[in-house]
């Protein structure tokens, strides 16, 4: 094997780079390779490499940085002459060996990323000897690169909408994922009807028309826009949400009969109440001992709020029935029993579920739900900790469709 063939695989460059000699800088305390791009791939626009003709030499010689060898620093050094493009116009002209706007080989920036979906924040940082925030950037260039080779938006046919809160503030991301392959394919930063409307904008008329299954909360920012440009799909409201309603009514009324019974000087009742919170709101198949025999007590001794912990758990039940028509046919008694509690909390919870009922239908019998959305929102979640330092939303969506999105690259040197 020749020399210049060994150095090219420790550099990491293929056939279409020229390498022109070595030497060590000192100052630099790094192995500096003077390269240059065979001929054919000269005067290519950065951009969308399409040949373009020639400006100037741009700001002379500029050096990239590529995997270190061993313990050893390395970069490639070359000219970085400037190009007219048709359509770009007067840019940086292109090299095989690194992504446009970059300082670093796309080899260097591969592993990067890889790191990025199996390695700590502090690992990345100390293995790979670059500042936190530069990666934010490595990752933002990758994504965009292999996100531009596939679209994560083609054969969508059951998907979710959701959001959530990457920052204090309000600041929300909404997330779009594919039911079908558990997949995070669309993120941005808002929660608004523009924001909704900018993914259907990015998916197309045609694509939309043919999407089957659409399962969101009852956010009116959502439906409305869903309503509007996606009419050939069934719309499906979240069971979570749904149960979260009637949780919350039944919080409601425990604070009711604690405040009741504090201001009554009931002091044994309200002191019983006030731990009894996990009690009423866990599952009964998850609750301890203690638990139980708290809510023994209260189903001894505060008959109202026992019904309203029935009215949950029997709403729960609807979403547990083996068949549509047995799910239907119990939320219908459910919503006769909680119009006649005599609890406003269940009576308003009743009203709105009517609202949605013709969602909730559907969600029951095409057996949809946001549960995968909230999967890759609690995986998002624990991504805001490891990115905390981007001071970009972009760059966490970036990290986000890299870990969730099938983006990650392959390590660089392997299939």
């Amino acid at each position: 094997m020749r020399g210049v063939t060994v150095w090219k695989r420790l550099l990491g460059v293929d056939d279409r780079t020229v390498i022109d000699g070595l030497e060590w800088d000192h100052a630099a305390d790094a192995l500096v390779a003077h390269v240059r791009p065979r001929r054919p791939t000269k005067r290519r626009c950065g951009r969308c490499e399409q040949p373009a003709v020639g400006y100037d030499q741009g700001d002379g010689r500029r050096r990239w940085r590529t995997l270190d060898l061993g313990t050893t620093r390395a970069v490639l050094e070359a000219d970085a002459p400037r190009v007219v493009c048709r359509e770009h116009g007067v840019t940086v002209a292109a090299v095989p060996w690194a992504r446009h706007g970059a300082g670093f080989t796309r080899g260097f920036e591969d592993q990067v990323a890889w790191l990025a979906c199996q390695a700590s924040k502090s690992a990345i940082t100390q293995v790979m000897r670059v500042a936190w925030r530069t990666v934010g950037a490595i990752i933002a260039r990758v994504v965009a690169e292999r996100g531009a080779d596939r679209d994560p938006l083609e054969g969508l046919r059951r998907i979710g909408i959701d959001e959530i809160s990457h920052r204090k503030g309000q600041r929300y991301l909404t997330v779009v994922v594919d039911h079908d392959t558990g997949r995070l394919v669309w993120a941005r930063p808002g929660r608004d009807e523009a924001t909704v409307e900018a993914f259907f904008d990015d998916l197309g008329d045609d694509r939309a028309a043919a999407l089957r299954l659409i399962s969101t909360d009852a956010g009116s920012w959502i439906t409305n826009v869903v309503d509007r440009r996606a009419r050939n799909a069934i719309r499906c409201m979240d069971p979570f949400h749904v149960v979260a309603w009637v949780t919350d009514a039944l919080d409601e009324v425990r604070r009711q009969t604690w405040n009741d019974a504090r201001r009554a000087g009931q002091k044994t009742m309200a002191k019983q109440l006030k731990g009894a919170r996990y009690a009423l709101w866990k599952n009964p198949e998850d609750l301890t001992a203690h638990q139980e025999a708290k809510l023994a007590d209260i189903a001894a001794t505060n008959r109202r709020l026992y019904r309203a912990y029935l009215l949950k758990e029997q709403l729960r039940q609807v979403f547990r029935q083996k068949t549509p028509e047995a799910a239907i046919g119990l939320l219908d008694r459910w919503l006769a029993w909680a119009s006649r509690s005599r609890l406003p909390a269940f009576v308003k919870a009743a009203r709105s579920i009517r609202r949605h009922k013709t969602r909730i239908y559907a969600s029951v019998v095409h057996g949809l739900s946001n549960a995968r959305v909230e999967s890759v929102n609690t995986r998002i979640r624990l991504l805001t900790r490891v990115a905390f330092g981007f001071h970009s939303p972009h760059a966490l969506i970036a990290l986000a469709m890299l870990h969730l999105g099938g983006l990650c690259p392959p390590l660089p040197g392997r299939n």
